[in-house]
């Protein structure tokens, strides 16, 4: 990740900055420690990727308690580092 690197959740919510974001993917994982995305289809408008294929994983490992939808995501790369990674999913699944 970029030092500014943003990131931006499938309901819009925003978190800026290496840092941060590290700290958010920890807590995420430890929520969903079986979590994996499987893409499809990429394609690329130089800096910029579009990737389109399924989400997926177990909260807390359980797998009674797994999910799996399809997903989307944006990505910028800047100097090698993603600068931007945001998700487009209906997150609605998991919750049921």
């Amino acid at each position: 990740m970029t030092d500014d690197h943003r990131f931006i959740d499938a309901h819009g919510n925003e978190v800026v900055g290496k840092e941060s974001m590290t700290a958010g993917w920890r807590g995420y994982f430890e929520m969903f420690p079986v979590y994996s995305i499987e893409v499809n289809d990429l394609f690329e408008n130089g800096d910029t990727f579009a990737m389109f294929g399924f989400a997926g994983g177990s909260f807390k490992g359980k797998a009674e308690a797994s999910w799996r939808l399809p997903a989307a995501w944006k990505a910028m790369v800047k100097d090698g580092r993603v600068a931007l990674w945001q998700v487009y999913a209906d997150t609605k699944v998991p919750f049921r």
